[in-house]
This record gives C-alpha cells, sequence and structure tokens, in this order.
C-alpha cells in the first residue's frame, strides 16, 4: 500500500520560520485524508526524521524557504529539485538539516520517490517568540489546498474534516494557545518572548 507523509518542518518560535508547522496543524484541523497519510510536526529534528521517510512513498513538505523573492510568494518545487531549492538561502539549522535528512535517505536507498516542496518566503525571521506575519499568515489556505491538490491527482483525496494526528506539536504551542498567550506590544520584551528566557534564580 502507498504511504504518504505530509510533513511540515520549522521553528515556531522565530516568527515566519513556523510557516510550515503552522501550515501542518492546519492541514490536521481542516481536512481528512483518504488511504494511508501521516501528517507530522517535524519542528527542527533533522535526522530524527530519517524513519518516517524510510517509510513513505510520497513526501509532502512545508517549510519557509528564503527564495529572495517579495514576502509571502509561494514556490512549489517537485521531484530532484526539492533537496537543492530547500538550500535556496540557508536561515536556520532546520533548512540545512533536512536537506541532509533527504541526502542520507536517498543514500540509503529510501528516500519517497514523489516528493512537493510548498515554500514561502519568509518576511521576519529575527523575532524570538513572535508569529507568523500577516503576509506568510495569508498564504496557508493557499498552500493548504495546493498540497491537496497535488495529493488528489495521485489518488488521496480529502474533505473537510479534523483528523487525529498524535505526531503534531505540543497543544501549549499551537497556534491558538500560542498567540493568546503572548503579552500586549506595550509590555512585551522588545528582543524576543519573556515566556521562553531561563529564569534565574536568586
Amino acid at each position: 500500500m502507498t504511504k504518504v507523509l505530509v510533513l511540515g518542518i520549522g521553528n515556531v518560535l522565530w516568527a515566519d520560520e513556523g510557516f510550515g508547522v503552522r501550515c501542518i496543524e492546519a492541514l490536521a484541523e481542516t481536512r481528512i485524508f483518504t488511504g494511508d497519510v501521516t501528517l507530522l510536526d517535524g519542528g527542527t529534528q533533522g535526522l530524527y526524521l530519517l524513519p518516517f521517510l524510510e517509510s513513505a512513498d510520497i513526501l509532502v513538505v512545508f517549510d519557509a524557504v528564503d527564495y529572495g523573492l517579495p514576502p509571502g510568494t509561494m514556490k512549489i518545487v517537485e521531484g530532484d529539485e526539492v533537496p537543492r531549492f530547500m538550500g535556496a538561502k540557508k536561515m536556520s539549522l532546520h533548512q540545512t538539516g533536512f536537506q541532509d535528512v533527504i541526502a542520507t535517505a536517498q543514500l540509503m536507498g529510501y528516500c519517497p520517490g514523489d516528493l512537493l516542496l510548498v515554500g514561502c518566503q519568509p518576511e521576519e525571521l529575527e523575532d524570538y517568540g513572535g508569529g507568523l506575519r500577516h503576509v506568510v499568515a495569508g498564504r496557508i489556505p493557499e498552500a493548504l489546498n495546493i498540497a491537496c491538490a497535488w495529493l488528489a491527482e495521485r489518488g488521496f483525496p480529502s474533505t473537510e474534516g479534523h483528523t487525529q494526528a498524535a505526531d503534531l506539536a505540543d497543544a501549549s504551542i499551537r497556534k491558538d494557545a500560542y498567540e493568546s498567550g503572548r503579552p500586549s506590544e506595550d509590555a512585551a520584551c522588545r528582543i524576543g518572548d519573556e515566556r521562553f528566557f531561563p529564569r534565574l534564580e536568586g
């Protein structure tokens, strides 16, 4: 049986770096797939994702990728071009790490044969604890539609609904909880979100 892995990668603590993770979260909240489809928040796990790639025949990746384009620009890449475009411009540890994941999977002979990268150009990355900027968050519905249409062409249609996925982020950092817990702009620390600073004793 053909197995599909739909993967969101990135870091929700660095503003638009969280695009891929927010995409997979939104997909689980709004769609149900026919067939063997796994939704996974890959975060910044790097090579720990190898076992998931090993068991997949089809791979869809959501990610923020710096192509040097206007913020919010979507770029869709397929097949052998995916590893190259994921390294369009290094902007974080996770990006190069996922290139390594694909390269290692190819070397081991178990990289998914059919790949799709749904990438979005970030606007802001230097905001520790910040959320997606509006221009990037606004592209999530389009990203999901692209991925769903691509999977439907391969025999994995989806309908409206909610997917119970065990491999998503902890509830405390999913979008609604994360955004509602942010202090006002006046009260917020200007160098990041205080919720993620280590507390000093004494």
